[in-house]
């Protein structure tokens, strides 16, 4: 069965990307300050934890809502995503994040003969402080609780089953194509959407520069999910992007939006291997 107080389905607004500019070769070499960057290793799966899983019905526009993933399918999403309880979700921190999952019981509602599955983080599960912890109150804090993508969840578990003890753990994400960055708003205000991160796939910091006004990376502002901000009037600047994960590795993406830009149009930038 699904839970009611499944994952926020939040609503969001589509737009139409007619047109995506790719990255030149650039070189990540250099921090912010321009100081030669040491090496830092690529991110590795973490160690297996223990939790939950439940549930929530919806499709491609909803599995992306606290997130704000237009439609997961035409995001490379695709449906094996999870809202997570908000010991997980960091605040829309953790959007983009890979997990792999397996059902530990198969006497409670596991499917027999699936070790596991791996998903992304695209939503977020919201406490249910009316219903106990353990009892409906599946993602209240401190729970460490994964509402999975209907789809997903019977992949490895029984519909019947409602929760399943499972084990976890954060994975690479592996992506085809560079990173995403989209620009919505208006001309004093813009909205910056980055999706289909590698790596981690957790973004913590997102700076962006111009070629005549905003000379210096500027810092965007988390606004929701992987949504960010700047008041910086970057209409009619070719713009770059640098983008740091939370493994503290950066990629830096020169000149990817062209001086004449338009608001809806995506860009892609370089990814984290």
């Amino acid at each position: 069965m699904a839970f009611p107080w499944g994952a926020l389905l939040t609503s969001t607004l589509l737009f139409s990307f007619p047109i995506i500019h790719a990255a030149d070769d650039s070189t990540d070499k250099y921090n912010k300050k321009g100081d030669i960057r040491k090496h830092r290793p690529l991110f590795k799966p973490t160690v297996w934890k223990q939790a939950h899983a439940t549930f929530y019905e919806g499709g491609s526009e909803t599995f992306g809502g606290a997130c704000g993933y237009g439609d997961v399918v035409k995001d490379g999403y695709g449906l094996d995503t999870t809202a997570l309880s908000s010991i997980l979700f960091k605040e829309g921190q953790t959007c983009g994040a890979c997990y792999e999952i397996k059902c530990t019981k198969s006497g409670v509602g596991c499917k027999a003969g699936k070790s596991s599955i791996l998903v992304t983080a695209t939503n977020l599960c919201p406490p249910n402080y009316d219903l106990p912890s353990d009892n409906g109150g599946w993602c209240n804090p401190p729970r460490e609780h994964f509402d999975l993508a209907k789809p997903a969840y019977l992949k490895i578990a029984e519909y019947k089953a409602g929760i399943v003890p499972i084990q976890y753990r954060r994975v690479p994400c592996k992506k085809e194509g560079g990173i995403r960055f989209t620009i919505t708003g208006n001309p004093y205000f813009n909205l910056v959407s980055v999706w289909n991160v590698g790596g981690s796939g957790e973004i913590t910091e997102v700076l962006v520069k111009g070629e005549e006004k905003v000379k210096n990376w500027t810092n965007l502002k988390r606004n929701w999910g992987q949504k960010w901000e700047s008041d910086e009037m970057l209409v009619g600047e070719t713009l770059s992007f640098r983008v740091k994960a939370s493994d503290g590795r950066y990629t830096t993406s020169l000149r990817i939006a062209p001086k004449d830009w338009k608001f809806g149009q995506t860009f892609v930038g370089k990814n984290f291997p």
